[in-house]
């Protein structure tokens, strides 16, 4: 007797199959023809923002029946304005270059063979997401603008609001020259069709998980396709002792308050004893005013109103909320030894007017995004120019950092003789 169970996950494999016949179709396209696909979609996205939003509802009611957290729920969260950006954020992928294409280097051997190293899809692209429905629309974008299908698995909290998106997509994608079937989207909770979705490698060139900890763990470890490896933030702010206190304290609150549940919000200050201990008024007052809980060390809390002991996993905390861990060191090298312990590889700020102090900083920091006088909110595809991302890479091989286009692109090598033998 065949199970529900089995009947998905068999569906799961029909729609990888599907993703692959369109990827041959999608690889050759124009670079005109996909950028004229992604402004359909936009287009059809905007016009059914509505439909996006009652569907959003619906998920809105059951994360508030299931007791999910503020920052779950703010993620989970779609309006007209946030429809809108992530329909322009296709807009701003079609005016792109296409890296499709592009040779990245060609020379010609002793005896005459000509090399080409040129950049190409990576194939089938399979995309587990947790509760931001946005990552639907921007995956979809960056992948058919690289050449790429998408298999999609988003969480079960937005499954309706990820159908509709979906849905909407694929009708406008009819209209187009990219096949629908280039964007798959699994639209079930079974996890058997996700475990199915991570040993494919028939089927699947890469998988991308994007989300918290636990999402991305299982992914490692259970995969059998290769992994782009996305990374959670417990992202520092290093106010070291020649900060400037207006600049320090405005980007601090920046980084943690302009939004707290995203992953290059701010988690930790730490902060050099000696600039504390000389502007200990003016932050306290800014983190008061700003609804900021924090949870100190012993020198934290003497210097700060209503600090609580901050703990072992105070340190490692990715709070996604107005909590903020404070630290105080003597020293940039004790600076970034807590970094090292602590942190998750993602972005790292330091705030001085020493030149030599941020240099180093720099060089040592372990991270994919370093920053010397500015928030870390800044790593993010959007805001350096990449238009929509489809994660933040915390590994080092392949691709690190916010990953745009060329991060969805490997390399062929083209040779071109006469007759040529060995």
């Amino acid at each position: 007797m065949t199970t529900a169970a089995a009947v998905k996950t068999n569906t799961v494999e029909e729609q990888a199959k599907r993703a692959k016949k369109a990827a041959k179709n999608l690889s050759i396209l124009t670079t005109e023809e996909k950028n004229e696909a992604l402004r359909t979609v936009a287009d059809a996205l905007e016009t059914g923002y509505e439909s996006i939003i009652s569907a959003n509802l619906i998920d809105l009611k059951n994360g508030e029946e299931k007791g999910f957290e503020q920052a779950f729920m703010d993620r989970l969260s779609l309006n007209k304005e946030r429809i809108f950006d992530f329909a322009e954020g296709l807009r701003q992928v079609a005016e792109l270059p296409d890296p499709i294409g592009d040779v990245m280097s060609r020379w010609t051997l002793d005896n005459g063979l000509k090399v080409e190293e040129v950049r190409v899809p990576l194939g089938v692209i399979g995309m587990i997401y947790e509760a931001r429905p946005n990552v639907t629309a921007d995956a979809a974008g960056l992948a058919l603008k690289s050449g790429n299908a998408i298999v999609l698995k988003g969480g079960s909290s937005a499954l309706n609001s990820n159908k509709a998106i979906v849905e909407i997509i694929h009708k406008a994608l009819e209209e187009t020259r990219i096949p629908k079937n280039a964007v798959q989207f699994i639209d079930t909770v079974n996890r058997e069709a996700t475990k199915q979705l991570f040993t494919m490698k028939e089927h699947i060139d890469v998988l991308i998980p994007r989300g918290g900890a636990s999402l991305i763990k299982a992914v490692v470890e259970n995969a059998t396709v290769p992994v782009l490896e996305t990374g959670v933030g417990n992202c520092h702010i290093y106010v070291d002792s020649d900060a400037d206190a207006e600049k320090a304290i405005n980007i601090l609150i920046n980084a943690k308050t302009d939004r707290p549940a995203v992953c290059n919000a701010a988690e930790t200050l730490i902060v050099h004893e000696a600039w504390l201990n000389q502007h200990k008024e003016l932050l306290a007052e800014s983190l008061k005013k700003h609804g900021i809980t924090v949870h100190g060390d012993e020198s934290a809390a003497a210097a700060l109103p209503d600090v609580k002991p901050a703990t072992e996993s105070d340190w490692a905390n990715e709070y996604l909320s107005l909590d903020l861990a404070v630290k105080t060191v003597k020293d940039l090298e004790e600076a970034i030894d807590h970094i090292d312990q602590y942190g998750t590889k993602h972005s790292e700020a330091i705030i001085t007017e020493n030149a030599d102090t941020a240099k180093k900083f720099m060089q040592l920091t372990d991270a994919a995004a370093l920053y010397h006088n500015a928030s870390t909110r800044f790593t993010d595809g959007g805001a350096l120019g990449f238009g929509a991302e489809i994660g933040i890479s915390t590994q080092k091989l392949h691709a690190r950092g916010p990953m745009g286009l060329p991060a969805l692109t490997t390399r062929k090598y083209l040779m071109s003789g006469n007759g040529q033998i060995r």
